[in-house]
């Protein structure tokens, strides 16, 4: 195995971990101001509830939006992608 395919397995192996990690840190952390709201204002888990599920929608919906992109880059130029004349 060359080292240029070493590399990119490693990069796809890093982005997964990224991945990975921001889809279970950003909602805890959303859910966690929420408690802390809760606990100011003494609202119970109201506001850990929502934001946590805020957390989870848009972390989702931006899942969604980039492997759209990535994969409208990876099929960009192939010939199913072409319209006949």
């Amino acid at each position: 195995m060359e080292l240029h395919e070493r590399q990119a397995t490693w990069n796809g192996f890093g982005d997964a971990w990224a991945r990975a990690f921001e889809l279970v840190v950003t909602p805890l952390l959303f859910a966690l101001g929420g408690w802390g709201i809760d606990r100011w204002l003494d609202t119970s888990p109201w506001f850990a509830l929502g934001l946590g599920v805020f957390g989870v929608v848009g972390v989702s919906v931006k899942a969604y939006y980039e492997y759209k992109a990535a994969m409208e880059r990876e099929e960009e130029g192939k010939p199913w992608t072409q319209s006949r004349p």
